[in-house]
């Protein structure tokens, strides 16, 4: 569905390829990956979760965790693992807090994909996590044995990841009703990260600055992709050097207009501590994330 944007392109051939990727994801819809693909299960009743292929390219795949009492239908949490959107992290960061999620009667669906340095960058990264979205309502939900509720969606990423969750958040995912959205420490605005925090990742991500790819910026930016209707919670540490706290304000601030949109300032926090399940700050994302679930039920 997405092909990957390949160098630098001018002029008519930078409209072109950036309006059929916004034509594409305007509506998320995924790609249906073929049976021989889908068929494969290497979760167990043991509780360990099982691996999902959404699409047929490599790292295009999730993690589906089910609670291990009842029959569901489960809410569904995304999780969606942050690393400057680069090869060298990938969504074992979010195994721990998924297995601390399921444990509240949570299907939990943490989510690969392409990335930069790998086969990922732009478009490519975005619209990945897109599909893992949308394919909650197909071959997710089919290995889920349709114990999934997807009238009760629930998105949440860290760093990068927040900002590839609160895009999806921005756009419409044909069969799936996402009600809450919880980023931790977040690149929500990418131009104001790449001009004022001087953030290479997003230049990589995107392929240049914002002079010289601005639409690439518009279209990826959360800040002005702003969901309707959404619980979100931002949660930031005070003392983070890697991605500014004002990020969170600012979107939190826009927010508030059109969704129910709280800020957490976390004192003396800073951005690494939200991947250590035993952390405070962790504490504090998973209190958010299972509010939002309780309350939108």
């Amino acid at each position: 569905m997405f092909g990957r944007t390949r160098g630098r392109l001018r002029g008519a051939a930078v409209a072109l390829a950036l309006g059929a990727a916004i034509a594409a994801a305007g509506s998320i819809a995924v790609q249906p990956v073929s049976p021989a693909v889908v068929a494969v299960d290497t979760g167990s009743a043991a509780g360990r979760p099982v691996r999902i292929q959404y699409r047929e390219a490599a790292d295009t795949f999730g993690d589906l965790y089910l609670p291990s009492s009842g029959t569901g239908p489960y809410p569904v949490v995304v999780l969606v693992h942050g690393g400057g959107w680069s090869q060298n992290r990938d969504l074992s960061q979010f195994d721990r807090q998924a297995k601390l999620l399921v444990g509240h009667g949570i299907a939990v669906w943490n989510v690969e994909y392409r990335r930069v340095n790998g086969a990922g960058g732009w478009p490519t990264t975005l619209t990945d996590v897109g599909d893992a979205v949308h394919a909650l309502g197909g071959v997710v939900q089919w290995r889920s044995g349709n114990r999934l509720d997807l009238s009760r969606v629930h998105l949440a990423g860290h760093s990068a990841g927040g900002q590839l969750a609160a895009w999806v958040a921005g756009r419409p995912v044909d069969g799936i009703r996402i009600r809450s959205l919880t980023v931790l420490a977040a690149v929500l605005d990418p131009a104001l990260a790449a001009t004022a925090g001087r953030d290479l990742f997003v230049q990589r991500l995107l392929g240049g600055p914002p002079a010289e790819v601005p639409d690439r910026y518009r279209f990826a930016s959360p800040m002005d992709n702003l969901p309707s209707g959404l619980a979100i919670t931002a949660v930031h540490g005070d003392r983070d050097h890697v991605v500014a706290a004002e990020q969170s304000r600012r979107y939190i601030a826009a927010a508030q207009a059109r969704n129910t949109a709280e800020l957490r300032i976390l004192p003396g926090v800073g951005h690494a501590e939200f991947v250590d399940p035993d952390s405070s700050a962790w504490a504090a994302a998973e209190s958010a994330i299972l509010d939002h679930v309780a309350r939108l039920s």
